[in-house]
C-alpha cells in the first residue's frame, strides 16, 4: 500500500468520524428537545400562561426594537407589540439613522411628538437626535439617532429603558399576543438566577397577517422559504432546546430574547465591533457571571412566539448567512479564552468546543470533503463503494433529523394547518441535501475569509413586507 493510499484512507476515516460525531450531537439535541418540549407542555398544564397575567410578582419589561430602513414592516411590527397581553411594558423603537421613510411612517401613523426628555448615557452610543412619544399610544417611545448599526441602537435603547427586564427584538418580527407572558415564565420560576431567556422563531412567509398579528398559520409558496422553514425547525426545536437543557446555550436570537437589564449594563451592553451582537452578548454575559461566581440560568422556551420574514431571494439569503457566520466567528474569537477552560465549567469544556469544531469549522470540513471527493474522482482513486455508502448515509441521517424536527413542530402549539404542508416539508427536507446545503456551505466558507479580511458590512436584505404576504394555504 502506497503512502497516498494510506493518506486517502486516513482522510476517509477522519471525515467519517467527524460526520458521525456531528450528526450524533444533532440527534442527541433532538431527543433532548423532545424531553424539553414534553416538560414545557406539562408545566403549561399546571400553570396556564394566561393566569400569569394576574400575578403581582410580574416585573415590567422594556421592549427595544432597533430599526434601519424598515418602512415596509415597521408599522405592523409596532402594532403587534402594542397589542401584547402584559400588564406593564414599554416599546422603545430606535430609528438607527434610516435613509428611507421609517421615521416618517412612525410619526405619521402613531401621531408622534418630539419631547425634551433627558436620558442618562450609561453606555456610549452615536448621538441621539430626538425622542418622540405618542398621546394615543402611551407605551410607545421612538428614539431617532445617528446611524451606528444594530448593537449601537440596542445600547441606545438600553439607556432609554426604564424597567428591570428588557426584551430585544428585530423590527421585522411579529410577536404572539401572549409572547411576553410565555417568555417571562422562567423569571418567575427562578427570579434570582434567571438572567436571559430566548423563544423559538417561526417564519411568517405564507401566513395571514392582520394588524400586526398572525391570524392564520400558512406555508411559504416559494421553495427557498420552505427550505429555510426546515432549517429553523431543526435549529430551534431540534437544537437550541437541547443545548439549553445541557446548559451550554451560547446564543439567544436577536429576533426575540428577554434579559435582566442589571447584568447586561454591567458588561456595557452590546459589543459594537461585531455583526453577531446577539450571540456575543450571551457569551460575554455568561463569561462575566462565571468570573464573578454568580449563579445564573439561561433558558430557551420551546414555544413559537416570534414570527419573522425569511429572505425569498438568493442574494438576500447569501448576505444574511454570510453575516450570521461572521458573527459566530467574531463571538468565538473575542471570547476565545473560554475555550477548553475549566474555569467556565461546561460552557468552556463543552459549549465553546462544540461551536468551534462543528459550527465554525464545520463548513470547512464539509467543503474539504467535497473537494477531495472531486479530486480522487478525477484521478480515478475513489472507492466507489465507500462514496455511495457515505452519500446515502449522509442523506438518510440529514432527512431523519429534519423529519424528527417536523414531528416536534407538530407536537408544539402551532402546527401547519394542512397535511400537505407537512408533506411539502418532508419533500423540502430531502431536497435541501442537494445544492442548497452545498451552496450555504460555500457561503459560510467565504464568510470565514471575509472575517479574516475584517469585513463588517451587514448587507441589505430585500423584504416583501407583511402586507405583501400571500400564503400557500390551500
Amino acid at each position: 500500500m502506497s503512502l497516498g493510499d494510506v493518506i486517502f484512507r486516513l482522510i476517509q476515516w477522519i471525515i467519517l468520524i467527524y460526520f458521525f460525531a456531528l450528526n450524533s450531537s444533532y440527534l442527541l439535541f433532538t431527543f433532548l428537545s423532545l424531553l424539553g418540549l414534553f416538560r414545557y407542555r406539562q408545566l403549561l398544564s399546571y400553570i396556564p400562561y394566561k393566569e400569569i397575567l394576574h400575578l403581582r410578582s410580574l416585573k415590567p419589561i422594556s421592549i427595544i426594537v432597533p430599526a434601519f430602513n424598515e418602512e415596509e414592516t415597521i408599522v405592523e411590527s409596532v402594532h403587534s407589540l402594542l397589542a401584547l397581553e402584559y400588564p406593564n411594558y414599554e416599546v422603545i423603537v430606535v430609528n438607527d439613522g434610516s435613509t428611507d421613510k421609517t421615521l416618517e411612517a412612525l410619526i405619521s401613523h402613531f401621531k408622534l411628538q418630539k419631547t425634551s426628555r433627558v436620558i442618562r448615557r450609561i453606555i456610549k452610543t452615536a448621538p441621539i437626535k430626538g425622542i418622540y412619544i405618542s398621546q394615543s399610544y402611551p407605551k410607545l417611545v421612538v428614539v431617532d439617532k445617528v446611524n451606528g448599526q444594530k448593537a449601537d441602537a440596542l445600547n441606545a435603547g438600553l439607556n432609554v429603558a426604564q424597567y428591570p427586564l428588557f426584551c430585544a427584538i428585530d423590527s421585522d418580527s411579529l410577536l404572539d399576543k401572549y409572547a411576553l407572558l410565555k417568555i417571562v415564565q422562567p423569571f418567575l420560576e427562578e427570579p434570582f438566577k434567571m438572567v436571559a431567556a430566548g423563544g423559538i422563531i417561526r417564519l411568517s412567509n405564507g401566513c395571514q397577517i392582520e394588524y400586526g398579528q398572525v391570524k392564520k398559520v400558512g406555508f411559504p409558496a416559494r421553495l427557498i422559504a420552505q427550505l429555510q422553514t426546515i432549517e429553523y425547525l431543526r435549529a430551534f426545536l431540534g437544537g437550541r432546546t437541547g443545548l439549553s437543557m445541557l446548559r451550554i446555550l451560547l446564543i439567544i436570537s436577536g429576533a426575540f430574547g428577554l434579559f435582566r437589564k442589571k447584568e447586561v449594563m454591567a458588561i456595557q451592553g452590546y459589543r459594537q465591533e461585531t455583526v453577531g451582537e446577539d450571540m456575543d452578548l450571551v457569551v460575554r454575559l455568561q463569561k462575566y457571571l462565571r468570573e464573578k461566581r454568580i449563579p445564573y440560568l439561561i433558558r430557551f422556551i420551546p414555544d413559537p412566539i416570534c414570527w419573522t420574514e425569511a429572505p425569498e431571494k438568493l442574494k438576500s439569503l447569501t448576505r444574511q448567512r454570510n453575516r450570521w457566520h461572521r458573527g459566530l466567528i467574531e463571538s468565538l474569537f473575542f471570547n476565545r479564552q473560554m475555550l477548553f477552560n475549566p474555569k467556565y465549567g461546561s460552557l468552556g469544556l463543552f459549549g465553546m468546543p462544540y461551536y468551534v469544531i462543528f459550527e465554525m469549522f464545520g463548513p470547512f470540513i464539509e467543503f474539504l470533503g467535497y473537494l477531495l471527493f472531486l479530486f480522487f474522482l478525477l484521478i480515478g482513486e475513489i472507492n466507489s463503494q465507500f462514496a455511495i455508502f457515505f452519500f446515502i448515509l449522509a442523506i438518510i441521517y440529514g432527512i431523519f433529523i429534519s423529519l424528527f424536527s417536523i414531528l416536534l413542530e407538530e407536537y408544539s402549539a402551532y402546527h401547519f394547518p394542512r397535511y400537505r404542508h407537512v408533506l411539502s416539508l418532508m419533500k423540502a427536507s430531502f431536497l435541501e441535501n442537494f445544492v442548497f446545503r452545498q451552496y450555504l456551505t460555500l457561503v459560510r466558507v467565504k464568510a470565514f475569509f471575509d472575517f479574516l479580511q475584517g469585513k463588517k458590512e451587514w448587507g441589505e436584505i430585500q423584504r416583501i413586507g407583511f402586507k405583501g404576504r400571500q400564503g400557500n394555504d390551500k
